[in-house]
Parts: C-alpha cells; sequence; structure tokens
C-alpha cells in the first residue's frame, strides 16, 4: 500500500517551486499526494517569513499537526522554508514542537531526499539548517501542479536589502542559473506539453550579473523565446530600478514574453522609498512606466505597496494615492507593513500604529478596486488570448484562464479545452475578473 503525503505552501512561487521539488522528490519515492492533510503519513510545511501574518499561520498549523501526531505516531512532520533561515523560529520548535520530526532551510533544499531517509531513522528531532548557499541546488524531480504551466527558477537570492524585507538573510547572495541549464530545462518542459512559463527570482532582471559570462536577463529571454512549442513567458518578479531600456526594447521584440509588467512600487512618497533603500524615485517610476507602455500600448501594469512603513506620514499616504490615479495600474497586491525581526526597518521607533495602517490599506484596496474596474472595462468587445486552467473555482460550470497579461477570465466551454489557448469575445468586466464568450480555438 503506497505512503501519502501532504504539502502546505506559503509565501511566494519561488516558495511554490520549492514545494514542487519537494513532492517530486517523494513521488520518485513511490508516496502520493492527497488533498486532506488528515490522511498524509509525510506533512512538510513549507514557510514564509516575509509577513507575521505568515509565521502565525505556520505556528498555529503547528499546534493542530500534535494531535494527528498522538493519533499516528509514525507520521513524520517536517517543516522547511524561509522560516527555518531565522534562528530564534528553529529554537522556539526545538523548545515547543517536539513532534516536529525534520527541520531544514532554503539553503539545503537539494538534499530533501537524505535528510527525509535520515529522519525517519532518527529517534529525535534532525535540524539541518545551512546559514548559508555553499552551491546551486541542483537538478531535483519535479511534480508540476498544472501540466501546461512550469516554473522555472532563474537566479537564487537577493543583493537588494530592501530595509523592510528579510529576503536577502535568509535566501542569501544572488546567484544565476547557467543560461544553458535554464533553456536545456525550458526545451525539456515544452516537449512535455508545457505551453507557458514562469521565470523566477527576487530580482529577475539582476539575472547574469554574477556569471563569468557576458549574459543578462534581455539576452536569456531572447533565447528562451526561440524554444519551440513553447507560447507563453511570464517572469517575476522584476525590480524597477534595473528596468532598463534594452530589456523594455527587448520584450517588446519578443512575441512570446506577455505583455504583462509586474513592477513593486512599494510606495509613491520619495521620503519613504529613501527609507526603503529601493534605489529609484516616484518620478523615475513614472517615467519608466511611460517607456513600457510607449513600447509596449497593450500593457498590463501591476504593481505591490507597502502601506504604513514607518515614518509614514498622512501626505506620504497621499503621495501613494495620487501616484495610483496617475499610473491606473490594472493590478495591485497591497499589504500593511509587518514588522521583520533582524530587518533596519524593524528598529525604528516610529512605527505607524495598526489601526492607521488597516484604514489606509483598506481606503487603498477600495480605490484600485475602482481602477481595477474602469480598466477592465475597456476591454469590453475585445478579442482576448486565453490559456485555459480548467474549471472555475468560483463557478465549476464555467472554464477560467488567464489573457497574456494576466487577467482572469471567465466563460462557457467544454473541459478538455484545459491547456489550450482560446480567443474569448470580453462581454462583461469586474475588478478582478473579465467575462467572454468562446470565438474560436487559437491556432
Amino acid at each position: 500500500m503506497r505512503e501519502n503525503y501532504f504539502i502546505r505552501t506559503y509565501g511566494c512561487q519561488m516558495n511554490e517551486n520549492d514545494s514542487e521539488k519537494i513532492a517530486g522528490v517523494l513521488e520518485n519515492k513511490g508516496y502520493e499526494a492527497v488533498d486532506e492533510i488528515e490522511e498524509a503519513d509525510i506533512i512538510i510545511l513549507n514557510t514564509c517569513c516575509v509577513r507575521e501574518n505568515a509565521e502565525l499561520k505556520v505556528f498555529g498549523k503547528l499546534g493542530q499537526l500534535k494531535q494527528l501526531k498522538r493519533e499516528n505516531p509514525e507520521l513524520l512532520v517536517g517543516i522547511c522554508g524561509c522560516m527555518m533561515q531565522e534562528d530564534h523560529v528553529v529554537e522556539e520548535i526545538k523548545e515547543k514542537y517536539a513532534h516536529v520530526d525534520l527541520v531544514f532551510g532554503t539553503h539545503n533544499l537539494h538534499y530533501f531526499s537524505e535528510l527525509l531517509e535520515e529522519a525517519k531513522q532518527e529517534n529525535s528531532p534532525l535540524v539541518e539548517v545551512w546559514d548559508e548557499s555553499k552551491e546551486l541546488i541542483s537538478d531535483m524531480p519535479v511534480q508540476r501542479s498544472e501540466d501546461h504551466k512550469a516554473k522555472v527558477t532563474i537566479i537564487y537570492g537577493c543583493d537588494n536589502y530592501c530595509t523592510y524585507c528579510i529576503v536577502p538573510y535568509v535566501r542569501g547572495q544572488e546567484r544565476s542559473r547557467p543560461a544553458a541549464s535554464i533553456v536545456q530545462d525550458i526545451k525539456d518542459l515544452a516537449a512535455d506539453g508545457v505551453k507557458e512559463v514562469m521565470l523566477l527570482g527576487q530580482n529577475v532582471n539582476s539575472y547574469g550579473q554574477d556569471l563569468d559570462m557576458e549574459i543578462d536577463f534581455a539576452d536569456l529571454l531572447v533565447q528562451i523565446n526561440e524554444i519551440k512549442d513553447l507560447d507563453r513567458i511570464r517572469y517575476m518578479t522584476p525590480h524597477p530600478r534595473d528596468f532598463n531600456d534594452k530589456l523594455i526594447n527587448t520584450i517588446s521584440n519578443l512575441d512570446k514574453v506577455c505583455e504583462q509588467f509586474h513592477l513593486p512600487v512599494q510606495a509613491g512618497s520619495n521620503k519613504i522609498l529613501k527609507e526603503m533603500n529601493r534605489g529609484y524615485t516616484r518620478e523615475e517610476y513614472i517615467e519608466l512606466v511611460n517607456k513600457i507602455r510607449d513600447k509596449n500600448p497593450n500593457a498590463a501594469i501591476s504593481t505591490d505597496t507597502i502601506v504604513g512603513f514607518p515614518g509614514e506620514t498622512e501626505e506620504d499616504f497621499q503621495k501613494t494615492i495620487e501616484l495610483y490615479k496617475e499610473i491606473k495600474f490594472d493590478m495591485a497586491y497591497m499589504f500593511n507593513y509587518s514588522q521583520r525581526s533582524g530587518t533596519p526597518a524593524a528598529e525604528k521607533e516610529n512605527q505607524v500604529p495598526e489601526e492607521i495602517k488597516k484604514e489606509r490599506l483598506q481606503y487603498l484596496m477600495d480605490l484600485q478596486s475602482e481602477i481595477g474596474a474602469e480598466k477592465n472595462k475597456e476591454l469590453i468587445g475585445e478579442t482576448v488570448e486565453v490559456l485555459v486552467d480548467g474549471p472555475s473555482k468560483k463557478d465549476p460550470s464555467k472554464l477560467a484562464g488567464r489573457s497574456r497579461t494576466h487577467k482572469i477570465v471567465i466563460f462557457e466551454g467544454e473541459e478538455n479545452l484545459t491547456g489550450e489557448i482560446v480567443n474569448v469575445m470580453i462581454n462583461e468586466a469586474q475588478s478582478w475578473t473579465l467575462f467572454g464568450e468562446l470565438v474560436e480555438k487559437s491556432e
């Protein structure tokens, strides 16, 4: 009888990609994925430490697993990811969560297979966390969550040291993968039926700066664009400071690179941007967006914004509101500032009260909802190309997919269109979703 596994992933797409690798190892060992955590013989929590809320969720889930371990002493509980790179977290797990069998970090993910076997033999918890990356993560089997899409990491780590962010401390310095290895991976994926790849990195447009050969992110995109049978290329996340003219011009000339530009602005006030160590001004950001829209008229611009950064005054927040009104983002991911121990911003004395942060966040979310609806209504009557993901989660009688600009599109169609690229005429639009009618299958 096959044993089962369950993986819970917190955080970004890099973490999702890591979880796919963990799943690949487990599948190779004969384990089978289950949807219900109670049915699992192995449970892995892959953690994030970017926001405090994610950490609280992890500790809450660990507490719940204690009862499952009591009921099934053979259950193996493992925890990994960014949280494990923080010493105080590992110490807390050792002290309060004795039912955890395996603890490992982001830098030794590629040793998961060996760590798992060792943990099975141990009578006490196995804790194996590297302080830094000694090598690039070697090839690992991957169990993808979707047949028609795949995530491919092109660069690990981050050298930006934004004052609010813990990522450089837990993911390490930037380490680019060789281009030949990336291209070969994507060729193999395309041959396996993958139509869209998401290139991943904490800052993808830093790609190549640490390599001996002369290559940058734009050059890499050119190579990937030439891969046969691949239809779409996306990337996450670029840094506005490093989005240069060469990259803008290159993307405008590559037919497979999607017209979605995710540019995390984080704040609209120059004072706050400087305090965040973002490396650009409000004016430079606006100039970048204008350049992109000039070269890519159909571009969708999305962003990330932190509300309530230490020292943010009402005037600073108004600058963010004004920026949203000027740029009119297609989509935005907005968060309250979360103090992360070990970052410079966490030590600042002028922290913004939680109540004010909540009020500002709600105001910004309401504003973006209006802007998003306005932008989406411009597409009514237009036909957009959609890669079908399958039945809609909210209405399984309909299909859902993503346009090239990464907008969710809902329409009626047969489930066997999953993984196909189709044309959909848009006839209704909301803040976050487009609705339409299938026109024809795109050749």
